[in-house]
């Protein structure tokens, strides 16, 4: 008996929990335990409800408590519309944007899309544009470089970041994920000789770069040297420029135009405004080694209003700068405290952004400097007369050729490589 004991000593201390029924098998039959006296009894007592949990428990059903933002930014299943009667109706999202939306939430995890459809990859893009998902700081860059290396050019084939030094600077490592750009904006930013996009501009990623707009930038000889050493050199980085645009540099002199002479594919090349000495040679160098003649009058390949950021991403860039500009607003209690400033007469500190002006004395004390490569045109001679002269005018194209390697190899005997060019060489 002193297992009922035991027992009888549990049941009176747990008297006020309704633990329900206990049975006991006991030489094959199941007796029920008796909680008032403790004692077996054979007699199976009337069936009451079974009480799983006590009377004051309940049940509140959570989801996604954990991950509450996710839960936000999660739009509906459904679509609701209204019929021609005034009833609401709704149906169904179809599984492909379902599919879609919760990709685009969690777009920073996709390990690779090369080889994933461009149209869809387009959509999915989107989608992740329009959740904002590019303008967080980690997992945006992350997103953003797996889209650049699957599709390139798609993504961004032209970026205008003409005063833009804010956005540049906040948002410099997406800037440097962009690949394959064919055009460049980079005017009234201020960057100097020693900035990371200017290096940036020498690598591989942006070898397809044909029109590079640097006007206002404060460069002068050694960033231009630094920016042409992989050409001179090693024929890669900027090799494919067509058009270039450094003006309002004052201080680029005769000796950077000499590193410009590298771009021999270049058609268009502005240099007004910059500190050169002796313009009239330097016209003649331009001519002579690259074949751009002088214009006098202004072309339109500078007009930087064609310049525009096109491709997937031109929302992305707009995002960027309105992220930025949300941040160098000014707070309303600073405006009280400058309101107060005022109200004592005390000057208050200029904290808002300067905006970069071009340099415009500069341009009108050394005038146009614009050059454009004359187009060849023979399709005015006669037929017959081509025929005829056709070996005249292969032997005169082989001897041109013959003179210009040995202009060429005169010229790379003069020019040396300095201890500063290996330097730089070093770094690549």
């Amino acid at each position: 008996q002193n297992w009922t004991r035991g027992m009888s000593y549990c049941l009176h201390s747990e008297s006020h929990l309704d633990t329900g029924p206990i049975y006991v098998r006991e030489n094959g039959k199941l007796h029920v335990v008796n909680q008032g006296a403790g004692s077996i009894q054979n007699v199976t007592p009337r069936t009451r409800p079974f009480r799983l949990f006590s009377r004051g428990f309940s049940v509140e059903l959570c989801m996604n408590r954990e991950d509450d933002r996710a839960r936000r930014q999660r739009t509906d299943h459904f679509i609701f519309t209204y019929t021609k009667e005034g009833n609401l109706r709704y149906s169904a999202k179809s599984l492909f944007s379902l599919v879609l939306g919760y990709i685009s939430d969690n777009v920073d995890h996709i390990d690779s899309l090369i080889g994933f459809p461009e149209q869809i990859a387009e959509k999915l893009f989107s989608a992740a544009e329009a959740r904002q998902k590019f303008t967080e700081p980690v997992t945006g860059l992350r997103a953003l470089q797996k889209f650049t290396e699957a599709y390139g050019n798609l993504v961004l084939c032209s970026l205008c970041l003409r005063n833009r030094y804010l956005v540049i600077s906040e948002k410099l490592e997406e800037i440097k994920s962009f690949r394959e750009l064919t055009c460049l904006d980079l005017s009234c930013c201020k960057l100097g000789d020693e900035h990371e996009l200017l290096e940036h501009l020498t690598k591989e990623a942006l070898s397809s770069v044909k029109r590079l707009l640097l006007k206002d930038n404060s460069l002068s000889d050694a960033g231009l040297r630094r920016m042409t050493a992989p050409v001179r050199v090693l024929k890669k980085g900027l090799e494919n420029l067509l058009i270039l645009d450094l003006s309002c540099n004052p201080k680029i002199t005769d000796v950077g135009i000499g590193y410009l002479l590298s771009f021999k594919k270049l058609n268009c090349l502005d240099i007004s405004g910059t500190g050169l000495k002796d313009i009239n040679a330097v016209i003649k160098r331009i001519q002579t080694q690259i074949g751009l003649v002088h214009s006098k009058v202004p072309l339109k390949e500078f007009d930087h209003s064609n310049c525009k950021t096109e491709g997937w991403a031109e929302q992305t860039v707009l995002q960027w700068e309105q992220a930025v500009m949300e941040a160098i607003k000014p707070q309303d209690n600073l405006r009280s405290r400058t309101a107060a400033l005022h109200f004592y007469g005390k000057t208050r500190r200029i904290g808002e952004v300067v905006k970069c002006k071009p340099v415009e004395a500069e341009t009108r004390a050394s005038g146009n400097l614009q050059f454009y490569k004359e187009k060849v045109q023979n399709c005015h001679l006669p037929l017959k007369k081509e025929v005829a002269g056709s070996h005249e005018l292969k032997n005169n194209k082989k001897r041109a050729l013959t003179e210009q390697e040995r202009e060429r190899t005169s010229k790379q005997k003069h020019l040396c490589l300095t201890v500063e060019d290996w330097d730089l060489l070093n770094t690549y």
